[in-house]
């Protein structure tokens, strides 16, 4: 299928269970275009820093707002919180025949026994970054930060040391440009400890003066209806249409098979259902920390 005729079946109202899947088909040539490398024009520019907790975040509920920031000048800098291991999703990609995406799934005749080790982290890892480097490119960002921190939040007895070397890396980040705007996980609204642990990182940060334009990114907004998905945002960014087709870019980036560029569609196997509406919105959801805010592990 063309580029341009994947485009018009999607404005006519491609069904969502085989929107991503088509979107593979280009999504390779997508995640080769694009460079990293702050323009001219924005380079003098405090930037607006956005903390993605894991792989696949910053497609689903910030491209929309990182392409707001770009326009108006400003450079970004995408920072990639935690490595994601993900020993689940390991298994997954062990099993033969996809049972949980069928038809969905990119790999070919949706078969893909790759027979990875299940520690969630010597196959995962390199290769849901392969495809969020690639996003970041489809996005267009200026500077990639890799955290490189091990998704420990989970873990009731580290989630507070998590949320310490956060904490510690952002305020490294502040020091070395002042000025910049941080774009947080909305981690009480997610309810995910990854994402409530960087909400807490920004709250503590908040709370010594050391960052003060701080906003907080809806990601997960996409599980609620689609009537639902506003209540109680700041401010509900409509996207331009020339910024939708950027932001699909990058979510098709989650549902490519490309072996030979590590591309194994983890994306899309890990989080689909966030995936596909969030491709069919072309609204994000921003909120600033509430006046009752509770720091810790939900």
């Amino acid at each position: 299928m063309s580029t341009s005729t994947h485009k018009n079946r999607t404005a006519e109202g491609m069904s969502r269970r085989h929107v991503l899947a088509a979107g593979a088909l280009t999504a390779a040539a997508v995640a080769a275009q694009g460079s990293l490398g702050a323009s001219r024009a924005s380079a003098a520019a405090a930037p607006a820093i956005f903390y993605s907790p894991h792989q696949d975040d910053e497609a689903i509920g910030m491209a929309g707002s990182i392409l707001e920031h770009k326009a108006a000048g400003r450079p970004v800098y995408l920072v990639l919180v935690s490595r994601g291991e993900n020993d689940g999703l390991a298994r997954r990609m062990n099993v033969g025949a996809c049972e949980l995406l069928r038809e969905r799934c990119a790999a070919p005749n949706h078969w893909h026994d790759l027979n990875w080790p299940t520690d969630g982290a010597s196959m995962i890892v390199p290769a849901r970054t392969a495809e969020f480097m690639a996003s970041a490119k489809a996005i267009g960002v200026d500077k990639v930060i890799n955290f490189d921190l091990p998704d420990s939040a989970h873990d009731a007895s580290t989630y507070g040391k998590f949320v310490d070397a956060v904490t510690a890396k952002v305020k490294s980040l502040a020091r070395k440009y002042p000025g910049a705007s941080h774009k947080f996980a909305a981690g009480w609204l997610d309810v995910t400890p990854t994402h409530k642990a960087c909400s807490d990182a920004a709250y503590r940060l908040m709370n010594d003066g050391t960052i003060r334009d701080v906003r907080f990114n809806h990601i997960y907004a996409y599980d609620r209806p689609y009537g639902e998905r506003a209540r109680g945002a700041s401010y509900v960014l409509n996207i331009p249409s020339a910024h939708m087709t950027r932001k699909r870019n990058s979510i098709y980036c989650y549902n490519t098979w490309n072996p030979d560029r590590n591309f194994y569609a983890l994306g899309y196997h890990s989080a689909y259902e966030k995936l596909e509406p969030a491709h069919g919105d072309p609204r994000e959801f921003v909120y600033t920390l509430p006046s009752n805010y509770r720091p810790g592990k939900m």
